[in-house]
């Protein structure tokens, strides 16, 4: 069963007592650890990633010693499943061995294929491109809103074709994107929705976890993510004829039930994997409504500072999962000092800010696509040739050079580091005409 959510007060209060080594941990269940490992893992430090202590030692022994270490052997994996399912409010949860093995699961299941395009936005790891890729289909990328860094709706509506398949907006950097008006969209259209939430498990849309709104929602464990097992996924639905052909295509053998389209994988979870996030998830709550606060705090302290626009949230009653803190550098409020300048004065001091994406939709990974053969076979070399210029996303160019992201693990540390950034910065901006200038 999924524990309730720890309020911030309660778990500052429940780190408070264990004492300010394990504090920096984060790690409610500290107090229980072995001298040695509560040392070990103080000494870690409050921004390395991820957080472990000894549950997640006995979880791995546990499965070692059962001998059961992969998915339909041992209970692991269906407990997780069950788990994060009730953790997003949702029905159904098909573990996967990573983020882009649920993205190709999901899509495998909805059978997408040569001659369907996808749309998706520019400001995205690459991994949303290559799964629609590694199925043949044509990515269409439609470009962003500048204030939220997520995907315009607008548009994407004016990017619909007769030709398209599927929609693959992102909740990127832990935000949601604008649900309502692209699930409308999708409606109305009558093409299907599917969420590339591979950075948002926690992230809500107007109260509700996102993953739901359309067919189905993709999640990642990956090392750097907000809920880890290194690698490992999640594709979550309420609808269950999808769930069962999101399974089939995932695991290889006789079908579930179901529509099959006579294509499968092997994208399994591992039984370690699972023991390891459910003994993550022991703190997921907690970290959560504690990366909350300390967002909201340097917010409201960044958009005082000229020239800092932190990352809007899209809608209204939302919250992000904060797997980034993004905000937009103005270098003309700085004196005209450069990003570059700015984030390497910005590191002197150890926040670890960096510039984030480069532009993925002009990369030549991208654009070396319009020369594939298979793809000039199945589309035409005319058709490829015009999609170049038919992806160009200026918005997403000025988002590109302007951004600056701090990791969530930064978002774990303490108020007044917060207030660390928010002064450097200040301070900065207060130097930045002699800094222009040196």
């Amino acid at each position: 069963m999924k524990k309730a959510p720890v309020s911030r007060r309660t778990f500052l209060g429940h780190a408070a007592s264990a004492g300010a080594g394990l504090c920096l941990s984060l790690a409610p269940a500290a107090a229980a650890e072995k001298p040695k490992q509560a040392a070990a893992a103080a000494a870690r430090g409050v921004t390395d990633w991820p957080k472990w202590d000894n549950h997640e030692e006995q979880a791995l022994l546990d499965v070692l010693r059962s001998g059961k270490w992969g998915r339909g052997n041992g209970t692991k994996v269906k407990e997780f499943e069950a788990v994060f399912a009730e953790r997003m409010r949702a029905k159904y949860c098909i573990a996967t061995s990573s983020g882009t093995t649920a993205l190709l699961s999901a899509i495998g299941a909805l059978n997408v294929g040569p001659g369907d395009e996808v749309i998706l936005p520019p400001y995205t790891f690459v991994a949303t491109f290559n799964v629609i890729t590694a199925n043949f289909a044509l990515p269409v990328f439609a470009d962003v809103d500048a204030d939220s860094f997520q995907i315009d709706p607008a548009r994407l509506e004016a990017a619909i074709t007769p030709a398209t398949r599927l929609l693959l907006p992102v909740h990127i950097g832990g935000s949601t994107c604008e649900l309502d008006a692209i699930a409308g969209i999708a409606q109305r259209r009558q093409v299907p929705l599917l969420e590339d939430a591979c950075q948002a498990p926690g992230a809500e849309w107007r109260g509700q976890p996102v993953g739901t709104k359309g067919i189905g929602g993709c999640f990642s464990f990956q090392a750097s993510k907000n809920l880890t097992s290194g690698e490992g996924g999640a594709v979550v639905t309420n609808d269950e004829a999808f769930a069962h052909q999101v399974y089939n295509f995932h695991t290889p053998g006789t079908p579930k039930s179901g529509t099959s389209w006579g294509r499968a994988a092997n994208y399994r979870l591992t039984e370690f994997q699972a023991a390891l996030l459910l003994a993550q998830y022991r703190r997921f709550n907690a970290q959560q409504d504690y990366r909350n606060a300390n967002a909201e705090h340097l917010s409201a302290m960044l958009r005082k500072i000229p020239g800092i626009a932190p990352a809007k949230l899209a809608g209204g009653n939302n919250r992000s999962a904060w797997h980034l803190y993004m905000f937009r550098y103005d270098a003309k409020k700085f004196s005209g000092l450069s990003r570059a300048r700015f984030l390497q004065e910005l590191n002197k001091t150890g926040i670890g800010a960096s510039s984030g994406y480069s532009s993925l939709n002009t990369s030549a990974h991208v654009k070396a696509l319009a020369a594939n053969p298979h793809y000039q076979r199945i589309y035409g070399k005319d058709t490829m040739a015009k999609w170049v210029e038919r992806n160009r996303c200026p918005v997403n160019d000025r988002v590109i050079e302007e951004a600056v992201w701090l990791g969530q693990t930064k978002l774990l540390d303490s108020r007044s580091a917060m207030e660390q950034i928010a002064e450097t910065i200040a301070g900065i901006q207060k130097r930045s005409g002699d800094l222009a200038r040196a």
